[in-house]
């Protein structure tokens, strides 16, 4: 049996990066339990909810039973919805009496993530503080769990309105906190709870790779500072052994899972670790998920009844021409931005590193430069040529400078409640990419004269922010000296002559839909995108293994829907059999 299986309590909560298996996995659990007699409730937080397209049946935002599996009911919260309605009660009594630009600032407060999250966790605890909900199901599953970071903002108490309307500039997640004192209680109650292990369980889930074990990692320390305890850890869609033979990839792919689960293990220690094979197949139906815990995972129907996973050569169209045709159309500017934008894991320094490249071959000066902390560009092109500037920024140090400039101008006079309210907020991962952005603005110009190729940029609700409380131009302008004239660096994020956006992203169904959210932020900020990159595909990649071919084939089944929605150039880049590091290995991506 599965470790995080083992004398199930009432409440499950699995959380994890996008795209590593949550929702497929609290679905099967979900099924597990109603096989027992058991009575179960499985809710979704997530913004971009699949459950029922995983069962085949629409569920929305009310308790719906679940027709194929007795006992298990449904429900899919839209924080979306909530968190309008959240913007709605904290900007409606204010609006037509502060100043539109006041106004324009606290609704820009109240449209990144953070709402987002926070209108979710208000709807979270009403299911948890609800005595009859509670009584009524055995087992209530949470497909996305709060993090903590949300957790302690939550448990802080204060004059939140008062302190959002008074603070408008240099705060990033007070504003969503806006307007709900009165739930506090309700907050606390919830927060006992989780931090109860004989009722609730939080069930991390990754995969087998560094980013993704590191992610846990890191929000495993952040929830254990609201006190919540996440022993359990799920590391899903490892690559058999069994698939290795007569394939490199296949072999190459085993053998990078196998040493990262070997390197890491000594931090894992403190972890009961499940583990949980690839599937030839998409996890959707009943059948599938029934035998989602088997050895093997297989429930005897593959899922590609009358199908036969063909060369993935197929799904290479007249829409891909490579990685070499984004640098082609690049270097026809001669000079400019280029930014990588895109969730983590994703591999956007591999890429902006091969594009950099690829310019720079083609006698184009360049600078490359990341805010990713966990970026190594060094690591990735040691062999730089000698029109190929690399850098780094700090966002340790920018951030640390960017939190005691906030101190010192919003903090001093605040009482010690407020005090706390604000080194919370600071915390906040809008935070980082604030200060990041302000030290980025400095190589901005530079794109003027020659390439500037950028790894992690910030979303559109970031820039926002900045934009509407003032705060923007006036940071540029103490960071940036001499020759800005009056463009600022939100002017040529917005000017698709000076700035190239390239979305990357991998084809499965979360990443792309949540790079589909990202692009829609940024288009709020009035920055286009440019061309996508699908990394690491399958379907681009020769392969003999029949697992990894039926794997191709989900792929190509879901590039037939992402493509619709897409109406710029894509590129695909294909699963490398080592990781692409040195000048050869990352020229190779452009040549594929």
């Amino acid at each position: 049996m599965m470790k995080f299986l083992e004398n199930p309590p009432e409440v499950f909560l699995f959380t994890g990066k996008g795209g590593v298996g949550k929702t497929t996995l609290s679905c099967a659990t979900a099924v597990y339990l109603a096989g027992l007699g058991k009575k179960v409730l499985l809710v979704s937080t997530d913004p971009a909810s699949n459950i029922g397209q995983v069962f085949g049946q629409a569920i929305g935002n009310r308790i719906t039973a679940l027709a194929q599996v007795d006992g298990l009911f449904a429900l899919e919260i839209d924080p979306v919805d909530a968190a309008r309605k959240v913007r709605e009660r904290v900007v409606g009594p204010v609006r037509g009496v502060l100043p539109d630009d006041v106004v324009k600032g606290i609704e820009e407060q109240l449209s990144g993530a953070c709402t987002v999250e926070i209108a979710a966790f208000g709807e979270f605890t009403e299911i948890l503080t609800d005595g009859k909900l509670l009584s009524d199901y055995d087992h209530i599953l949470f497909d996305t769990a709060p993090t903590g970071h949300t957790i302690r903002l939550l448990s802080l108490s204060g004059a939140w309105n008062s302190f959002i309307s008074e603070n408008p500039q240099g705060a990033s997640c007070l504003g969503p906190l806006s307007g709900l004192e009165q739930q506090k209680k309700q907050y606390e109650k919830v927060i006992k709870i989780l931090s109860d292990p004989d009722k609730t369980r939080m069930v991390f889930v990754a995969r087998g790779q560094k980013s993704s074990l590191l992610e846990v990692l890191r929000t495993a320390s952040e929830l254990r500072m609201t006190g919540l305890s996440g022993e359990y850890l799920v590391i899903n869609g490892l690559f058999p052994g069994s698939e290795v033979k007569n394939d490199p990839l296949a072999f190459a792919l085993y053998q990078s899972e196998t040493r990262t689960i070997k390197e890491m293990g000594p931090l894992l220690l403190e972890f009961k670790v499940d583990r949980l094979p690839l599937k030839g197949h998409n996890m959707v139906g009943v059948d599938h998920l029934r035998g989602f815990f088997s050895p093997a995972g297989e429930s005897g129907d593959d899922g590609f009844v009358g199908q036969t996973p063909e060369d993935p050569e197929a799904l290479m169209s007249d829409r891909n021409n490579g990685l070499g045709s984004l640098v082609d159309a690049l270097s026809l500017g001669g000079h400019g931005l280029v930014m990588m934008v895109g969730k983590g894991g994703v591999g956007k320094t591999t890429m902006a590193a091969s594009v950099a490249l690829g310019l720079s071959r083609r006698g184009f000066p360049v600078h490359l430069t990341t805010t990713d902390p966990a970026a190594h560009l060094l690591r990735t092109l040691p062999d730089a040529p000698s029109n190929l500037t690399i850098s780094r920024i700090d966002p340790g140090l920018e951030t640390e400078k960017y939190k005691r400039l906030v101190l010192e101008e919003k903090g001093k006079n605040l009482d010690r409640e407020g005090l706390l309210m604000l080194e919370e907020d600071l915390r906040s991962p809008c935070t980082e990419e604030i200060a990041v952005f302000q030290a980025f603005s400095r190589v901005i110009e530079e794109s003027d004269t020659k390439f500037v190729v950028m790894d992690t940029a910030p979303t559109g609700h970031t820039l926002l922010l900045l934009d509407a409380t003032g705060a923007y131009h006036r940071e540029v302008s103490r960071h940036i000296k001499g020759g800005a004239g009056n463009t600022t660096p939100m002017m040529r994020l917005q000017n698709p002559e000076k700035t190239k956006i390239i979305v990357v992203s991998l084809l499965e169904t979360t990443p792309v839909l949540e790079a589909l959210s990202l692009e829609e932020d940024l288009l709020r900020a009035g920055i286009p995108t440019w061309a996508w990159i699908f990394n690491n595909s399958l379907s681009a990649s020769r392969t003999r293994s029949p697992l990894l071919k039926k794997r191709a084939l989900s792929e190509r089944l879901l590039w037939e829907e992402s493509i619709k929605m897409i109406n710029k150039p894509v590129v695909i880049v294909g699963v490398q059999e080592s990781e692409p590091l040195g000048e050869m290995k990352l020229l190779g991506l452009i040549k594929e």
